[in-house]
């Protein structure tokens, strides 16, 4: 048996038997009244049957009935009986009156009747059209535009379907795009190509002409024509029903060409994006590489060519550790910033004193620091802290390195430490230029520099610091101050430490 789609306009045979049956059973029950001269009541009574019958049966079963009851009353009613010969003027115009009010009256009210489910067919379909209308609108991605489209269909057409949707690049797939499990055999790929093409529906079979008979439809669009759709069915609608499906195709058809161009969209915006971060990454490493490999080459060429003296040799090597260490944190940088996308960050959480943590990064940065006056403040009151000690010396390595760069020289750097709240929170501030609304919202992205005129770097210090603070469970913030430069404030959660425990841990571990 071949699929079809749901159709309501096939007249059952059983509706002709029904009212041969019913017009029949109502002259045999009013044969008491073909003796009397009562037998005008028993047209009226066809009558009336004729009337009801009307109400739920078409036009055919109708007129049937109304020339059986005009049939039986005269063979069985009128004198005389068995026959058809009327002798009466009046008995004529009754039979005739009879036959003609049968007809109109039963034509007319199977007109009323189909003309009342015309109406309430319409309204099921503007109310199916108005619903699936707000079903697609509130559907978010091309998969439940598509579960969406599936499920209407099944509802109203009574029939599967599944959809093969272009590539992008006006290619059609050969698989459903939500049923991946369902497949077109080379044959009906053809079929399926040249519907896309051609934007004409065709029929395709299954493998080797067995009974699996698909109708593939086009999907109309107003910019780009978003694939084809297939039903398991082999005969073409008509009337109503062709113009109904083809209103619920251009409504699917429409969801999901807005939804793939925006996909579209966004792979085109992600490119973009790709594009714009793989230049600025290639443009910046291509900077901060050439500056340190250019003076390591030029003082190793100088240390080679020239018989230099003691001090000169010195400062020769000092150039070459300098530009060696610039060379180490691009690098460090670059492979913080992957372990943190990569997920592979985890704080490794011990008691530190915090005084360690500042004098080892302020040790670092003793050069970078020099023409700047740097203000330490760390009151006695801070107790151990519970931190990776690792992570918090690259968050404020980077948070300072990242002030010299925008600080002017001889200004002042602050570097407050305090507890509170359960809190270690770290304070740096400068009196550099500040930042701007709009990049105080992205100051944390990588690659991202508030000024690329006037320092160097890849832009990842501040993102790196973020999610080393992170990951221990902290957060990081910055503002601009009143009168002129910047402050981040750092606060790591950390409980309060028990000395008799952290005593015992010292014993055991010595």
């Amino acid at each position: 048996m071949k699929p079809k789609f749901k159709n309501h306009k096939k007249l059952p045979l059983n509706h002709f038997i029904l009212a041969i049956i019913i017009t029949a059973g109502t002259a045999l029950l009013c044969k008491p009244l073909a003796n009397t001269q009562n037998y005008h009541v028993v047209s009226y009574i066809l009558l009336f049957v004729v009337s009801i019958l009307a109400t739920f049966m078409g036009t055919g079963p109708v007129l049937l009935a109304s020339s059986l009851g005009a049939v039986f009353w005269n063979f069985f009613f009128i004198p005389p009986h068995y026959t058809f010969k009327i002798e009466k003027t009046e008995d004529i115009l009754i039979f005739g009156l009879f036959f003609i009010i049968a007809l109109v009256n039963g034509v007319l009210t199977t007109r009323v009747r189909n003309q009342e489910k015309l109406v309430r067919d319409r309204e099921k379909r503007t109310n199916a059209l108005f619903q699936l209308t707000k079903e697609l609108s509130k559907a978010s991605g091309m998969e439940e535009v598509l579960t969406v489209a599936i499920r209407e269909i099944k509802n109203h057409f009574q029939t599967d379907s599944f959809f093969i949707l272009q590539d992008g690049e006006n290619i059609l797939t050969d698989s459903g795009r939500l049923q991946k499990e369902k497949k077109l055999t080379p044959a009906q790929y053809r079929v399926a190509e040249w519907v896309f093409k051609n934007g004409r529906t065709a029929e395709a079979t299954g493998p080797n002409n067995e009974t699996s008979f698909f109708l593939i439809y086009p999907l109309p669009g107003t910019r780009i024509s978003p694939g084809v759709v297939a039903v398991a069915s082999d005969e073409m609608l008509s009337g109503d029903q062709k113009s109904y499906w083809e209103t619920f195709l251009v409504q699917i058809s429409n969801a999901l060409e807005r939804e793939f161009l925006g996909e579209m969209a966004q792979r085109v915006r992600f490119l973009d994006e790709s594009d714009r971060l793989y230049k600025t990454l290639f443009n910046s490493i291509s900077h901060e590489l050439r500056i340190p490999v250019a003076t390591i080459m030029g003082a190793a060429d100088s240390m080679l060519n020239s018989a230099n003296s003691d001090n000169m040799q010195a400062a020769l090597s000092n150039e070459i550790f300098t530009a060696s260490l610039r060379l180490n944190r691009l690098i460090e940088n670059l492979l913080n910033i992957s372990r943190l996308e990569s997920g592979h960050i985890s704080a490794r959480l011990d008691w530190y004193d915090v005084n360690d943590l500042v004098n080892k990064v302020t040790d670092d940065l003793a050069d970078e620091l020099k023409p700047f006056s740097l203000n330490v403040s760390v009151p006695d009151s801070v107790p151990l802290v519970k931190i990776d000690f690792g992570l918090m010396e690259q968050v404020l390595y980077n948070l300072l390195i990242n002030s010299t760069q925008y600080a002017p020289p001889a200004s002042e750097i602050e570097l407050l430490v305090n507890h509170s709240n359960g809190k270690m929170v770290i304070d740096i501030k400068d009196k550099g230029p500040g930042f701007s609304e709009n990049e105080l919202k992205k100051v944390f992205q990588k690659f991202f520099r508030a000024d690329e005129s006037k320092t160097g770097g890849l832009g990842l210090g501040l993102s790196i610091a973020k999610g080393f603070v992170e990951a221990h469970g902290g957060s990081i913030s910055i503002k601009n101050l009143e009168r002129s430069g910047a402050c981040v404030t750092v606060q790591i959660p950390t409980e309060l430490p028990d000395m008799k425990n952290l005593q015992e841990q010292n014993d055991e571990r010595q």
